[in-house]
């Protein structure tokens, strides 16, 4: 029996996607991009501070990475705070060794509990993006409008006072969005979200309230999904970002500048049996020729500027 035509008759539809948030276009089709210096690859490494509350209420789902035992769970509860007391210095130390520019993602709310690591970071002179309130207040598809309008107006507006930042880059909780968030964002003047893993490149993302870019933070390589999620060794996490690194390299030869992006977090590759691991990356990464390491917003500047 042959399907009515009917069934693939709706709005929006079109080649590529069924949205007008973006233009469709292949990366293969794209003008070349071209780095500072020539450089063939950028490397954005993007560390995420982040709280989680003991007492999570996990609406409407419980965050990836967060307390999974009853109530007190002091044990995933604390080993999560190591991260922002132990671990974190051990990858300050090793992205001074590696001269790596690190992006770091603070939850609000810890800025607040942890003013010693915050104002550690505004001392390097590193870019700090919101990474929202707390990993417990997530953004999602039925949260209210003005409950997550006044989220967002709260995470960013707190964490610019706090840090005198001027934070044009966001990256929601468990990278999880409402159809509201994008146009929220762009309405308390973000430049750049971190949240859509569809492309290597950045790209111009439509909203009603302003302009917005979505930032390419790989996923794939997050050191959260390969080791809890797929549950892959140190080892391979390892392997994975080396491969990354020159397949990256080989298509910049001839496609033009690539991005090479990992997202970190100190509770986990910050432990003394992991942290080696990581260096061993940047080690590999930092040898090869053309590789520009930089924050977030100076990458999104070096896009705009070779994409005029």
């Amino acid at each position: 029996m042959a399907l009515d035509k009917t069934h693939l008759e709706y709005p929006r539809r079109g080649y590529g996607m069924d949205h007008d948030r973006y233009d469709w276009s292949m990366l293969s089709e794209r003008p070349a991009v071209r780095w500072p210096n020539n450089a063939k690859l950028a490397l954005w490494v993007n560390v995420g501070l982040q709280f989680f509350p003991l007492n999570q209420q996990g609406k409407p789902f419980g965050v990836p990475g967060g307390m999974t035992m009853p109530y007190p769970d002091l044990r995933h509860y604390s080993l999560r705070d190591y991260g922002n007391r132990v671990g974190i210095y051990r990858f300050l130390r090793a992205f001074d060794e590696h001269g790596i520019t690190p992006t770091f993602a603070f939850n609000t709310r810890l800025a607040e509990r942890a003013p010693y690591l915050l104002h550690k970071i505004l001392k390097r002179g590193d870019e700090i993006i919101c990474h929202g309130w707390s990993m417990d207040s997530l953004h999602y598809g039925g949260m209210e409008p003005a409950q997550e309008a006044e989220l967002i107006e709260r995470s960013l507006g707190r964490l610019r006072e706090l840090s005198g930042q001027a934070i044009s880059g966001w990256l929601s909780p468990a990278r999880n969005e409402s159809e509201h968030t994008p146009d929220l964002l762009a309405a308390n003047g973000v430049q750049y979200f971190c949240d859509w893993a569809n492309d290597d490149m950045p790209y111009d993302f439509r909203t009603d309230t302003g302009a917005l870019v979505a930032m390419p933070l790989s996923s794939e390589l997050e050191d959260s999904y390969v080791l809890m999620n797929n549950l892959h060794s140190e080892q391979s996490w390892l392997e994975q970002v080396c491969d990354a690194c020159d397949l990256l390299l080989q298509e910049a030869a001839s496609g033009g500048g690539r991005i090479l992006a990992l997202n970190i977090h100190p509770w986990l590759l910050g432990q003394p049996h992991r942290i080696g691991k990581l260096e061993q990356a940047l080690a590999y990464i930092t040898s090869q020729s053309g590789v520009w390491s930089a924050g977030a917003g100076d990458i999104l500047a070096a896009w705009r500027q070779s994409a005029q």
